[in-house]
């Protein structure tokens, strides 16, 4: 797996702060009311080749304390908040769903995080994780790509 340089980009949208921990309970979850609201309130114009993304950031220290969410676009809208998907090195893990439905597409989105979390846990990783911004790139209704911030 190589890397890739990626100049920033600006991301509208809307967040919520959270922890790992919290997201694997269902009475403290957050991302998906998250998703959520951005898929109720916000327009993206798939036609025109608008993506979504979910941008990780704002991270306390690692993967076991707080960070930020944040469900979105490039569309610039003024009643959105904005987050910059940081210029640096990121690793990128490919998921393709077995189908367009929601649940077939969360399990993907499940899975290729499995692999990272797989892939960073292990004392082979060539890589450390830089815990600045990781971002889900939903390519299509069944493609994603998760960039991962390195050092």
């Amino acid at each position: 797996m190589k890397p890739v340089e990626l100049d920033k980009k600006n991301i509208f949208g809307f967040s919520v702060r959270t922890t790992n921990a919290n997201e694997m309970n269902p009475k403290t979850a957050k991302i998906g009311q998250t998703w959520q609201k951005f898929d109720n309130e916000a327009s993206v114009n798939y036609q025109a080749g608008e993506r979504v993304y979910g941008v990780y950031y704002d991270y306390e220290s690692d993967a076991d304390d707080e960070f930020s969410v944040l469900a979105g676009t490039e569309s610039f809208s003024e009643s959105l908040e904005q987050v910059t998907i940081e210029k640096g090195r990121y690793l990128v893990f490919e998921g393709k769903a077995t189908s367009p439905n929601d649940e077939a597409r969360t399990q993907a989105v499940i899975d290729t995080w499995g692999r990272i979390w797989g892939y960073f846990e292990s004392n082979k990783s060539e890589y450390k994780r830089a815990y600045k911004t990781d971002f889900e790139h939903y390519k299509s209704q069944t493609e994603i790509n998760i960039y991962i911030s390195i050092v």
